[in-house]
């Protein structure tokens, strides 16, 4: 049995989101294009002689209990196989929270992936997935990673061909927004057909292994709610565009957006100008990264 393990888990962007309908339960049927990105939190989870969940974080203001994503993916895995000793886990964030990057998500299909290596449990990835999205309709694509499709709720997952790598320029302003509340304000139905992405076009796109046939196809239907309530988003997309992104977008229901930029130089300009310069009055978090693919997936 492994005593500890030092793992990574990383966060996400969404190239496309289309929102079809809401069903009669509730969620929203989604068609989303997911990515993962290099930015990542750091997970130690340290196996602990007496039974019981520890959590401890680098935030204040995250749970340590029940109510943090990490202790329910632990709880869900060492109660069905009856382990009786304990874990403590240690999570130090670096994806900005509540942010649309699914960073609490990732930080959860981490925990499965180590309890089941820690205790030797024998699940495979598909059965961590379906055991994830018990926890949240992000967790199983967290668990896979890299370039997919998300149909359903998010729990339908299709991996993609990976997208050409590319420096991913993050930054995510000083607000909240408030899934519920952009989610309660779509009215998908109402939507001119143009304000939907053409995921379909994206897909060919992806396939074509050519990032600028990709980029024209970037859309998020969410934007039609988020940006008319908080103006911030448009003007970290437009700053990034004229630095050289060559597409920018909000990820998830935001408040956090991405650039793509195609030229390292441009890049390392555009994140100094962002984090330090004039973008610094928009932005409060700022990094620069890149696409992680899975065949370079290691936890």
């Amino acid at each position: 049995m492994v005593k500890h393990l030092g793992l990574k888990a990383y966060g996400k962007i969404n190239l496309g989101l289309d929102v079809l309908r809401k069903r009669e339960d509730g969620y929203h049927e989604v068609r989303m294009i997911m990515q993962t990105v290099g930015l990542y939190d750091r997970i130690d989870l340290i196996c602990q002689e007496h039974s019981g969940i520890k959590v401890e974080t680098n935030l204040y203001y995250l749970p340590n209990n029940e109510n943090n994503l990490v202790y329910q993916a632990a709880k869900l895995l060492m109660e069905e196989f009856g382990i009786k000793k304990g874990i403590s886990i240690k999570l130090k964030k670096f994806i900005p929270v509540a942010a649309g990057m699914a960073g609490g998500s990732s930080d959860a299909a981490a925990v499965l992936f180590g309890v089941n290596k820690m205790f030797g449990l024998g699940l495979s990835q598909e059965g961590l997935m379906e055991r994830g999205v018990k926890i949240g309709a992000d967790v199983p694509y967290c668990v896979m990673r890299g370039t997919a499709l998300s149909e359903g709720i998010g729990e339908i997952l299709t991996p993609l061909p990976p997208i050409p790598q590319c420096q991913v320029l993050i930054a995510k302003p000083g607000i909240s927004v408030s899934t519920k509340f952009v989610y309660e304000n779509l009215h998908a139905n109402e939507l001119k057909p143009e304000q939907h992405p053409d995921i379909d076009a994206m897909i060919e796109a992806i396939g074509s292994g050519d990032i600028y046939k990709i980029v024209p196809h970037l859309g998020n239907v969410l934007e039609t709610v988020t940006v008319p309530a908080y103006p911030v988003i448009a003007r970290i997309k437009d700053m990034m565009l004229s630095m050289g992104a060559i597409g920018s977008l909000m990820s998830g229901s935001g408040p956090t957006v991405f650039g793509l930029f195609t030229n390292p130089k441009s890049a390392a300009a555009a994140y100094e100008k962002m984090r330090y310069g004039e973008g610094s009055k928009l932005a409060r978090q700022v990094y620069l990264t890149n696409f992680y693919n899975r065949k370079e997936q290691v936890i």
